[in-house]
C-alpha cells in the first residue's frame, strides 16, 4: 500500500487523531482495504480470469467524451444507433449503479489452439466456441456472490456488453492495459485476444493505475486493414470495418458495395493478428472457448449448402446466432458477389 495512498485516504475520510484509538481504528480500516482487494483478486484468478484490476469511480475527463462525440457526429457508428443513446450514462456510471464505489474489471483470454480449417470462410476467433456472454457473466457473478459472502454485503451490477458501459476505458484506468492503434485493449502477457467484463459495487477497494502504452510507432494494424476502416490512429470507421459489416449491419448491402471482406463471413482478426503483441499467443484454458467441431471442419461447400434448419442446431449456443442465418448467407453472397 503505497504512502499516498493512504494519505489520501485520511484526507478523505477526515479522520480526527484524537487518540490511539482513532489512529487504531484507521489502520484497521486500511488494513480491510487492502486485504479485501487482495481476495477479489485472488478469486479472479481462482475463476479463471487471466487477469483483475480495480478502479475508483469517477466520470471520465471531458477529452474523453469529446472524442467519443467527435467518433459519433462524424457517422463512424454506422447504424448502431445504440451508440448515440444514453451517452450521460456511458459517461457516469454512477447513473446506473447508485452509490457505486469501485469497478472491478476483468480479462478472459479466448486465443484458440485449434483453428479453423484453411479452406473455409472465416469467422473471428472470439466465436469459434459458446457465446462469451453467459461464460463471463456466469463467473462474474460468482466472484460477486464471494464478496457479498465472505467479505461485505454489496449492492451493485455486473456487466458484459449488456449497458452502456465504458468497458475498455474502464479496463485502461484499472491497468489491465492500454488502447491500440486499431482500438482494441491490449495487455502485455496475453496480446489482445480477450474478453472484458465488470462488476460496479458499493464497496471501497484499493485501486490500480493505467500503464503506459507500449505501440510506439508501430502502424501494423493500421497498414493491414484491407478497407481502409483505421482511419488514424485509435479512430474505426465502421462504415468500412468487415467485422462491423459483417455483423451488426442490419439488411441487404447496398449495391454499390464493393468491399473485399477476405472470406470473413463473420467478424475479422486482421488488425489483431499482425499486432506484435500477439506474435506469441497464449492458448485460452476455457474449455467453453475451444472450436466447434463444425467450424474446426466446415469447407467453403459446407457454408454454401448450410440450410437453416442445421444452421440453428449447430450454432445454437454461439456467437453466429447474432447475425442470424440470413446475415451469414448475405456475408456469403456478398464475397461470391465481389470475388467474381
Amino acid at each position: 500500500m503505497s504512502v499516498s495512498y493512504f494519505f489520501n485516504l485520511i484526507a478523505k475520510i477526515k479522520y480526527k487523531f484524537n487518540n490511539l484509538a482513532d489512529v487504531f481504528k484507521l489502520f484497521t480500516f486500511l488494513n480491510n482495504i487492502h486485504e479485501n482487494t487482495k481476495l477479489i483478486k485472488s478469486k479472479a484468478k481462482e475463476l479463471g480470469f487471466d487477469d483483475c484490476g480495480i478502479s475508483k469511480i469517477e466520470t471520465f475527463n471531458n477529452f474523453t467524451r469529446e472524442k467519443y462525440n467527435e467518433w459519433i457526429n462524424s457517422g463512424f457508428s454506422a447504424d448502431m444507433q445504440y451508440m448515440e443513446r444514453n451517452i450521460d450514462k456511458r459517461f457516469d456510471i454512477t447513473k446506473m449503479v447508485e452509490n457505486a464505489k469501485s469497478v472491478i474489471s476483468v480479462i478472459l483470454n479466448y486465443y484458440p489452439e485449434v483453428k479453423q480449417n484453411t479452406e473455409s470462410y472465416k469467422i473471428s476467433k472470439y466465436a469459434y466456441g459458446y457465446d462469451y456472454h453467459k461464460i463471463i457473466k456466469d463467473k462474474l457473478y460468482k466472484l460477486f456472490n464471494f464478496i457479498n459472502n465472505e467479505i461485505s454485503k454489496i449492492s451493485g451490477r455486473v456487466f458484459v456488453d449488456s449497458a452502456p458501459v465504458m468497458e475498455k476505458q474502464w479496463a485502461i484506468k484499472s491497468g489491465l492495459g492500454w488502447q491500440g492503434k486499431n482500438s482494441c485493449l491490449i495487455n502485455k502477457d496475453i496480446g489482445s485476444f480477450f474478453f472484458v467484463g465488470e462488476i460496479v459495487i458499493d464497496l471501497e477497494l484499493e485501486y490500480d493505475k493505467p500503464i503506459n502504452e507500449y505501440c510506439g510507432n508501430c502502424t501494423k494494424c493500421i497498414d493491414a486493414c484491407p478497407t481502409g476502416a483505421i482511419e488514424k490512429p485509435y479512430v474505426v470507421n465502421s462504415n468500412k470495418c468487415i467485422s462491423y459489416l459483417t455483423i451488426e449491419h442490419k439488411g441487404e448491402f447496398n449495391k454499390n458495395i464493393n468491399i473485399d471482406f477476405t472470406d470473413y463471413i463473420f467478424g475479422c482478426d486482421i488488425c489483431q493478428d499482425v499486432c506484435p503483441w500477439n506474435a506469441k499467443p497464449v492458448f485460452s484454458k476455457i474449455k467453453e472457448f475451444k472450436i466447434f467441431d463444425a467450424i474446426k471442419t466446415f469447407t467453403y461447400n459446407n457454408w454454401e449448402n448450410l440450410n437453416e434448419n442445421d444452421f440453428n442446431k449447430i450454432f445454437k449456443n454461439s456467437p453466429l446466432k447474432r447475425t442470424k442465418y440470413s446475415g451469414i448467407k448475405r456475408n456469403i453472397n456478398q464475397i461470391k458477389k465481389v470475388k467474381f
